[in-house]
């Protein structure tokens, strides 16, 4: 059977949700047939980069269910295609599809690193961990251009700010330097998602992330170097990726990693009719019995949004997860750890060559 998925891309299509009251985007099937017949199959897509350049680079956060209250995204939008990922409707806002959009059409921001210099002079600024990698991956292809990654971590560097960074791609090695020197002050911790150990199906749910292999790779180099690392096995998906769990696990203790944790699908607005779409492409037999225990997992809906509830699924298949995770922990010798970075040698930046005097 002649499969309908658009190669090299997580989602698998491009329609406006409707809860801003924009316009929806329909093709009517008469007419895409007969441009077809005309002109062709459809030109393959392609990946655009707008740049912008906001006010402001960190953003604050109040969240009882997440260990940081400060993130800096240097893109938004992501190449990488993951077709669960979360952040998928934070391109709903700007008029744009949460689905094949966001994978092909990004932002970069190349003024972050001084935005984020400007902030960090500030008299009242107090430093925590600043989170990288938390809605868009700082290490997509894209940043073999822009380098907008390794300059906001030169000012921390700089700084002595201390930073975390979460990514599924092998492009964190370029870094390595500047990372390895960071970890030598307790300054930076590295945590790469590894969701199945399939390069096939990673294909097809993270279809231009690194494959799962080179992911460990990077975890060893990395650990090599010094730097404090976690693997993270994310998302699990029932019935797809979660048989992968105790092998991620052995591999990372293999690898060196500092700890292991997992985190459940969440399919927050339309990432849910997205992700059902994905599974009527690629996995139709087994569709219902992936949702049945999603929902199942999350009180009976595709997605639980609350607070102190969001990321802990209830249930006997949650229940069944935890208890597989932590008995392939136990026999790895790995644990569930946080990294105490540290905050008390930051020191403010220079602005325009001097230091400022209050």
């Amino acid at each position: 059977m002649k499969s309908n998925a658009i190669k090299g891309r997580g989602a698998q299509s491009a329609q406006v949700p409707q809860r801003f009251g924009l316009a929806e985007r329909q093709v009517d099937g008469d007419w895409r047939d007969a441009m077809e017949a005309l002109d062709g199959p459809p030109i393959k897509l392609r990946t655009s980069v707008t740049e912008e350049h906001p006010k402001t680079i960190l953003s604050f956060n109040q969240s009882p269910d997440i260990p940081f209250d400060r993130s800096v995204n240097a893109y938004r939008g992501c190449e990488h295609g993951c077709v669960y990922c979360f952040a998928r409707p934070t391109h709903a806002y700007h008029d744009l599809s949460p689905g094949l959009d966001f994978e092909t059409k990004l932002f970069a921001k190349p003024g972050a690193a001084d935005l984020l210099r400007e902030t960090l002079s500030r008299p009242k600024y107090r430093p925590r961990p600043i989170a990288m990698g938390t809605n868009t991956d700082p290490y997509q292809p894209i940043e073999n251009r822009y380098r907008i990654t390794r300059e906001l971590l030169e000012v921390c560097h700089e700084t002595r700010h201390p930073v975390t960074i979460t990514t599924k791609s092998d492009r964190v090695l370029r870094d390595l330097d500047l990372l390895a020197e960071m970890a030598t002050h307790r300054l930076v911790a590295v945590a790469i998602s590894v969701t199945s150990l399939d390069p096939d199906l990673s294909r097809k749910l993270e279809p231009r992330a690194a494959a799962p292999a080179k992911r460990m790779a990077a975890l060893q180099a990395l650990s090599s170097a010094g730097v404090p690392t976690h693997c993270s096995i994310s998302p699990v998906i029932p019935a797809i990726t979660d048989e992968f769990m105790e092998a991620i696990v052995q591999q990372a203790a293999v690898a060196g990693v500092n700890s292991c944790g997992w985190i459940p699908l969440r399919l927050p607005h339309e990432v849910a009719p997205l992700f059902r779409e994905w599974l009527d492409v690629h996995f139709p037999e087994r569709a219902s019995k992936v949702m049945s225990i999603v929902r199942s997992i999350r009180n009976g809906r595709d997605n639980d949004p609350q607070f102190f509830s969001r990321m802990k699924p209830s249930g006997i298949w949650a229940d069944l997860l935890r208890a597989r995770f932590r008995l392939a922990c136990r026999r790895s010798h790995l644990k569930k750890g946080e990294f105490e970075l540290d905050c008390s040698q930051f020191r403010r930046p220079e602005i325009g060559g001097q230091l400022r005097l209050i």
